[in-house]
């Protein structure tokens, strides 16, 4: 009997929201790195202060797509250009549903001629992996999985990026000499404990900055050399309870639901989509509420994502984005929560009675997709997703969508909180909704990050 599907898991569950809001998973886990390496608040600072140095080895699947066909496989599914793309670049590849709502993204990195490797959340590999397996292409593909779901114990790379004010003179000191002339997001190759290793060129916390790559084997080797290089220059490492925060100051949404539940057209992917993989399992959660899944959906728009989407091929998506066209209806933005709100949320774990929903710091998710109400008096005007603690701001932020006649500084109340006291995952307590007052910022958050933007050291680069 065949592994069920998710359109199995569907068709019992009634329906995607059932399905997603009675999940039993809780957040998205960041895998066999050490929770802090001295506390998280000193590790936030090293990336707005020195240099941090990230594990990206364990929490990320890569899908390798190789053959003639590689390119045009690409160019099919997902929204960016081409034109220009070739070997030792890199960029962040977005794909669309034939409405136009994404399904995800991660960046992918032009190895060699008619080798590709994309590395992210899963949710765009399985949709180029379906492709690859079901359409005429001449591409093989082979999946690295995470390492929370990697049945050989161990990863075929490992990746670590350096990054922060300092980062530059770690490398240096690192390699024994000068860093070679590498172009934003693009690879080049540098030498650490006698290793080759493979470097992209971009900063996610708004400082110059490589992500590295090499034979699992070696990662030990080059992490040690580029710790002891560090030690000079405040380097830290960065332990996995604060890893993901770093994206609440530069302003990557890394939990967009796929667009993938609906419509006659992908009812065959669906089909081919086993149930245990990351659309089958992942949890719903927050304050907003709606029977249609659809209403979960997220454009390019409402991501940031739409300077990616071109229209010089033909790819799934296009005829509706072409009418969506540049007339966004909602924009991302940060959400800064108001400190004395935040403070008796926390304070009511305090008091008799029903406690608000536990705000976690550093990192305050609960669950894979995270969708909180946002108010403004009556009217449901966005939603607020992925959200957490900033120590180097001293605010707790969250990214969120908003309607786009809601301007920058104005004030809008977040409910926080499940209905009728929480859902029945394991990690979500008995609870109360609580209203948190949030000032509508820029994105990125940080003036660091949003002003390298003219620099071009970060361009929404995301910290996956």
């Amino acid at each position: 009997m065949p592994d069920p599907s998710l359109a199995d898991a569907l068709a019992q569950a009634g329906s995607a929201v059932t399905l997603a809001r009675n999940s039993q998973l809780g957040p998205y886990v960041y895998p066999a790195v050490p929770a802090e390496f001295s506390n998280w608040r000193d590790e936030q600072v090293a990336w707005r202060e020195t240099c941090a140095l990230f594990d990206q080895t364990h929490h990320m699947t890569d899908l390798t797509v190789s053959g003639p066909d590689v390119i045009k496989l690409l160019s099919d599914v997902g929204v960016n250009s081409f034109a220009t793309f070739g070997p030792g670049k890199a960029k962040q590849f977005v794909a669309c549903n034939h409405d136009g709502y994404v399904i995800g993204d991660a960046i992918l990195f032009y190895m060699d001629t008619d080798t590709v490797r994309l590395v992210g959340r899963p949710s765009v590999h399985n949709w180029v992996q379906y492709h690859a397996e079901t359409g005429s292409y001449d591409v093989t593909v082979d999946r690295d999985e995470r390492t929370a779901a990697n049945p050989t114990g161990r990863r075929q790379l490992y990746r670590y990026q350096v990054q922060g004010p300092t980062a530059l003179k770690v490398l240096e000191r690192a390699i024994g000499g000068p860093l070679p002339e590498i172009k934003f997001f693009n690879m080049g190759e540098i030498t650490i404990a006698g290793h080759a290793v493979r470097a992209l060129h971009h900063g996610m916390s708004g400082a110059p900055g490589l992500e590295l790559f090499g034979p699992w084997d070696e990662g030990p080797a080059v992490k040690a050399a580029i710790v002891e290089a560090g030690a000079e220059f405040g380097l830290a490492q960065v332990g996995s309870r604060v890893y993901a925060t770093n994206t609440l100051e530069s302003g990557w949404i890394p939990c967009p639901l796929p667009a993938i539940f609906t419509g006659e057209q992908l009812e065959a992917y669906r089909q081919w989509l086993p149930a245990n993989w990351y659309e089958g399992t992942g949890s719903l959660g927050g304050s907003f509420y709606s029977d249609a899944i659809e209403d979960y959906y997220l454009t390019p728009h409402d991501l940031g994502y739409w300077s990616f989407v071109k229209f010089d091929h033909e790819f799934v998506g296009r005829a509706a984005l072409e009418a969506m066209a540049d007339s966004p209806r909602r924009r991302k933005v940060t959400l800064a929560w108001n400190g004395e709100d935040v403070a008796h949320a926390i304070g009511t774990m305090f008091e008799k009675g029903d406690a608000t929903k536990y705000i976690d710091l550093p990192l305050s998710n609960y669950a894979t997709w995270p969708y909180d109400k946002l108010l403004d008096g009556d009217r449901v005007v966005g939603v607020s997703t992925f959200s957490g603690y900033s120590y180097n701001e001293r605010s707790m932020l969250s990214l969120a969508i908003v309607d786009t006649d809601i301007e920058i500084g104005a004030e809008l109340v977040l409910v926080w909180g499940e209905e009728d006291g929480g859902s029945n995952r394991p990690v979500v307590e008995r609870h109360a909704q609580t209203e948190i007052r949030a000032v509508v910022s820029p994105v990125p958050y940080s003036e660091v990050a949003r002003t390298s933007y003219a620099t071009g050291w970060r361009t929404g680069t995301p910290v996956r």
